[in-house]
């Protein structure tokens, strides 16, 4: 059998009526179809042995085998192909069979092309939905193989070029890019092209910590260095040997840390919290943040000298403004994975939501529009995403809407001070519910929850 070609539409259309079948025949091509006819079920059956499409489109009412009778016998050999019916009028009884019997869906004769069309559309775009959430489930059983980054636009072609260009070298690198752009996806890139994919890849969150809590993350600490500490721990440096360390907003390391780290990247030493053993460690450390550095050295906020070891090569993560002509493609993917999350069967954007999403301003990137795309999963009814089913701004929107007021302790309930902690954290990390609850050691569940409830006593529909 011949492989279906990718990215190609095939159509095999099955009508007895010669005149039917040539005309569709030649509307298709015209429309940049791949198409091939037959004339009857059992011709169908023969031509589907030796050439794979997209859908069967074929007529009910045939001599030798008719269209019912054909959807029956593919459904039971080929059950991943997909049939639409062509019926007449009188014939929509027939059609509700069909569909019973596995059809995708119909049209009614005498045909409106552009009906044909925009049905035959809809169908292929479910069948690569679903080709998409099975390799997802795959991947879901499976351990990650690599990660990918999504995007055909010219800056993200750079990006890749560029990643592909440092992962090969030794050079500790430095991602600068806003909020949900991607920055620890191009870290994770990095190390799966570089010479280490085969050793750990360790990350740290260096805004998430207290300053006495980050130093012992990073360097680990010596039994009874401080309250609590019953025993030796070893840190993330100790963890990542041999492969590569990401540190996430670097920028919101305090100063009295940045020495050691600064050492760290001049030595490759380093000494536990309340130790005196110096350690060294085969660290490859890649760097991000959302703040200008340089900026933050002339305000004496972060030291210059360690801005140039961290800088040694930098790169750009681009805003998703800055392409929009990937978002179709972001859409899809989340769309495919948050199905397969939650349960759902494939679906489809309408037109007019994915129009709405291209024309939204994402000020949390990506980050945001994935969460978007969650919650349009999560409240579709049927197989279709239509605008209606979009967030007016998405989770982050509480918090510009005014749900994460200030706060001033004494004075402040309890459960006031939960819901600004969440509300701005969720503000801070672009909408992302998973990076709330890690920030705030909370479940992901319990921050959606509150999310909800905020929304409903602000009277949010």
């Amino acid at each position: 059998m011949e492989a279906e070609g990718e990215g190609r539409r095939r159509v095999l259309v099955v009508d007895d009526d010669e005149g039917i079948r040539g005309l569709v025949v030649a509307l298709l091509e015209d429309e940049g179809y791949e198409v091939r006819a037959a004339s009857d079920g059992f011709k169908a059956l023969g031509v589907l042995d030796a050439w794979s499409c997209d859908v069967v489109l074929t007529d009910l009412s045939m001599p030798l085998m008719d269209g019912l009778a054909l959807l029956r016998r593919v459904v039971a050999d080929r059950p991943y192909q997909d049939c639409v019916l062509m019926t007449a009028h009188g014939g929509v009884e027939s059609a509700v069979e069909a569909m019973k019997a596995g059809a995708a869906d119909y049209l009614l004769k005498p045909l409106d092309i552009e009906a044909v069309l925009l049905v035959l559309e809809r169908v292929i775009e479910r069948r690569a939905l679903r080709r998409e959430v099975e390799v997802l489930r795959e991947r879901l059983k499976a351990p990650a193989a690599g990660a990918r980054m999504l995007g055909k636009s010219a800056p993200m072609a750079e990006l890749k070029r560029r990643i592909s260009q440092v992962a090969t070298s030794r050079a500790t690198v430095l991602i600068q890019g806003e909020s949900g752009t991607g920055k620890e996806l191009v870290a994770q890139m990095i190390h799966a092209q570089s010479s280490r994919s085969d050793k750990p890849f360790v990350r740290l969150h260096c805004a998430a910590l207290s300053e006495s809590l980050l130093e012992s993350e990073l360097f680990g600490h010596e039994r009874g260095s401080f309250t609590g500490a019953t025993s030796r721990r070893a840190g993330r440096f100790e963890e990542a040997h041999g492969g590569t360390l990401f540190l996430d907003e670097i920028g919101e390391v305090p100063l009295s840390i940045q020495v050691k780290l600064l050492r760290f990247l001049q030595q490759r030493q380093f000494e536990r919290v309340g130790g005196n053993q110096t350690i060294e460690v085969d660290v490859r450390v890649v760097a991000a943040t959302h703040r200008d550095l340089r900026q933050e050295v002339r305000e004496g906020r972060f030291r210059e000298d360690l801005y140039y070891r961290l800088n040694v090569v930098q790169l750009k993560t681009p805003p998703l403004s800055s392409r929009r002509e990937d978002i179709p493609l972001l859409v899809r993917h989340f769309v495919a994975r948050f199905a397969v999350e939650n349960g759902r069967g494939a679906l489809t954007v309408s037109g007019e939501a994915l129009q709405a999403l291209k024309a939204r301003p994402w000020p949390g990137n990506v980050r945001e529009l994935e969460n978007a795309m969650e919650s349009a999963v999560v409240m579709a009814e049927g197989d279709t995403i239509e605008a209606r089913h979009l967030s007016e701004e998405g989770e982050v929107g509480l918090v510009r809407a005014g749900l994460a007021e200030e706060i001033h302790v004494p004075g402040a309930t309890l459960a006031d001070i939960e819901r600004f902690a969440i509300l701005s954290t969720l503000a801070s990390v672009g909408g992302s519910t998973a990076r709330t609850a890690e920030i705030l050691d909370i479940s992901v569940r319990k921050v959606r929850y509150k999310i909800k409830a905020y929304a409903e006593d602000k009277g949010d529909p």
